[in-house]
């Protein structure tokens, strides 16, 4: 049975193909070949991908991106697309779900939301709920770094609080968008916003995310 990571990871070799290496994405500074070198640097480098948290492995981090950045684009959508290598800890299928189904789902709405002509994705409910139940699991790391007090609220009134602290604002949203807001995406995100107006201004421009 085909996996939710998969299946984002499809979708995003997909988008990322169609836009073509140029093509902007969400991601500040980076084109469409930036964030495909991004994706196979942090599967099939594990020594460089520690960069992305550590300090020290920066550096070594930046070679890895040049490195892959330089290569024919058509290569790094087919590296996508293969996945990683079988000696890899993402080829293990629980670990690739838990730590790819939100990375490919994020990074798959950076590339579709930069376009001029994107259209909303209606998500199958069972994605919802596994996005859901992730972001329940990581909201207070994700909200970690929120100036302001704050919960996450699903259309129907389930909720999850990311930052304890006050003045509090809730954000109101499906699992998709509440996902894309506390991965830093949140002027991209599809949700309402309740609470204090200078309190919402803070959080919609707050450094949030993993």
């Amino acid at each position: 049975m085909s996996t939710h990571a998969k299946r984002e990871r499809l979708l995003l070799a997909d988008l990322l193909e169609a836009a073509g290496p140029q093509a902007p994405t969400l991601c500040e500074g980076w084109t469409c070949r930036d964030l495909a070198a991004h994706v196979v640097v942090r599967e099939r480098r594990p020594d460089a991908a520690g960069g992305l948290l550590l300090k020290v492995l920066k550096e070594r981090l930046d070679r890895a991106m040049a490195e892959y950045t330089a290569k024919p684009y058509e290569e790094l959508i087919r590296l996508i697309r293969t996945g990683p290598p079988k000696l890899s800890v993402y080829a293990l299928k629980q670990v690739d779900e838990a730590a790819n189904a939100v990375e490919f789902y994020v990074h798959a709405e950076d590339v579709r939301r930069a376009q001029p002509d994107w259209s909303p994705r209606a998500l199958d409910p069972v994605f919802a709920d596994a996005l859901w139940s992730r972001l329940e699991r990581l909201a207070r790391l994700t909200g970690r770094r929120s100036p302001v007090g704050l919960v996450l609220r699903r259309p129907d009134g389930r909720t999850a609080v990311a930052h304890k602290g006050v003045p509090v604002v809730t954000v109101t949203g499906e699992p998709g968008e509440l996902t894309l807001f506390c991965f830093g995406r949140q002027a991209a995100a599809a949700v309402d916003l309740e609470g204090d107006r200078e309190a919402v201004s803070r959080l919609t421009v707050a450094e949030l995310g993993i």
